[in-house]
């Protein structure tokens, strides 16, 4: 796939000087975008990078927003909250961007969210998954198109209330995203009588798993509850099957994803867990999706590709409403923003700026033909069940 270069504004080629094109108001739309395109969050940061140059494409080849064509200025953050502050302010300041997309970790999202107001910049959420961000650390200027850390643990809990097991324990990455989905996930198998048996926390960019795995298998759960992702994933997953861990414990993860599947292969078959999109969604918007991205880079688009694409989408949706992108014109527009997408309808709340979408539940399987072990849907879960209360992280019952 190509990208653009960090450094590079993309824009549409002008007849008109330069002078007159500012006059006119004809200047790029610029979105900011610092997020993490190398370490461990590396290859989650690509892919939404993929999802917003595809969307920046198709938008552009259409004329653009409100006239002007769009443009993102993107910067390296390394996953670091401290550097991703640095850069967000950056994109603000020296190069004019009023919206921002990216920061893959909670942790930088967290640590960005209190200047928003101060920067008057409005920023959209394609990844972050700690439910504080639509909770105890709400801001006015942060709006979550995605899933959820708490609505895709939420998913996992209604699909094992349907199902055998009773003990589980939880592995996750010792970060906010990690702690904040394993603590739902201890609620909502306590509430359904159940038993959580324990948890541990992987530091990120942790490589040998050994002995993680031989306290789950020494646990006696039934389930695995796994709150991991990019090579921190890959790595517990080919360790887990080396050690056939899988044998006698169900392994659960919070996203199941085709990045960590193709690093994996046979490793990650009857994996179960949620995921925030999967190409198999079956709709008119997501098969066209499915169909101009596999003419473009010939692969599926996988999870944060498709919700990057659904987050620009909701912004566009919110800038072609309010006619604007002046930070006290479009959040009215935000709040009530709906889009027929990727996931069907998608409705933004206006109480806490958390967009309401279903939940998917999908196992790993193998399927003849195919190079790899595929995720297919299994369970489906509508959004008013797996959202929780405006400002919550938790759910009543």
């Amino acid at each position: 796939m190509t990208g653009l270069n960090r450094r590079t504004l993309l824009s549409a080629a002008a007849a008109a000087p330069v002078v007159l094109r500012h006059a006119r108001g004809e200047t790029p739309i610029k979105i900011g975008m610092p997020l993490a395109l190398t370490g461990p969050s590396g290859e989650i940061g690509q892919q939404m990078r993929h999802g917003a140059e595809f969307w920046l494409k198709e938008v552009n080849a259409a004329g653009g927003l409100l006239g002007r064509q769009v443009a993102l200025q993107i910067e390296d953050t390394t996953g670091d909250p401290a550097t991703c502050v640095r850069k967000a302010q950056e994109v603000v300041e020296r190069d004019g961007c009023k919206l921002l997309f990216g920061m893959v970790l909670s942790s930088e999202a967290l640590a960005v969210v209190p200047k928003l107001a101060e920067w008057n910049a409005i920023f959209m959420s394609s990844d972050n998954g700690d439910g504080r961000l639509t909770g105890s650390s709400f801001v006015p200027n942060f709006f979550r198109a995605n899933i959820s850390g708490p609505m895709e643990t939420r998913v996992i809990s209604l699909w094992l209330r349907e199902g055998q097991m009773k003990k589980f324990f939880a592995l996750g990455m010792d970060y906010a995203w990690g702690h904040n989905s394993i603590g739902v996930f201890k609620d909502e198998v306590t509430k359904a009588g159940k038993t959580f048996l324990g948890d541990v926390y992987s530091p990120i960019g942790t490589k040998d798993f050994s002995t993680y795995i031989t306290k789950i298998r020494q646990s006696g759960a039934d389930g695995c509850f796994l709150v991991l992702q990019g090579d921190d994933n890959a790595a517990f997953l080919s360790q887990a099957h080396e050690y056939r861990l899988s044998d006698r414990v169900q392994l659960i993860t919070s996203i199941v994803d085709l990045n960590s599947i193709h690093a994996v292969g046979d490793a990650a078959i009857g994996l179960a867990g949620s995921t925030r999109y999967v190409a198999t969604i079956d709709n008119p918007a997501n098969k066209a999706f499915v169909a101009d991205w596999q003419k473009q880079f010939n692969a599926l688009p996988d999870v944060f590709e498709g919700e990057q694409y659904q987050a620009c989408k909701m912004l566009q949706a919110g800038i072609e409403a309010a006619k604007s992108i002046d930070a006290e014109k479009l959040r009215p527009a935000l709040e009530v923003a709906t889009i027929d997408s990727i996931k069907g309808k998608i409705a933004m709340r206006a109480c806490d700026h958390q967009a309401v979408q279903g939940g998917y539940i999908v196992k790993v399987k193998k399927q003849d033909g195919a190079k790899y072990p595929v995720p297919e849907i299994i369970a489906t879960f509508p959004g008013d069940k797996v959202t929780p209360a405006c400002r919550q992280m938790t759910f009543e019952s």
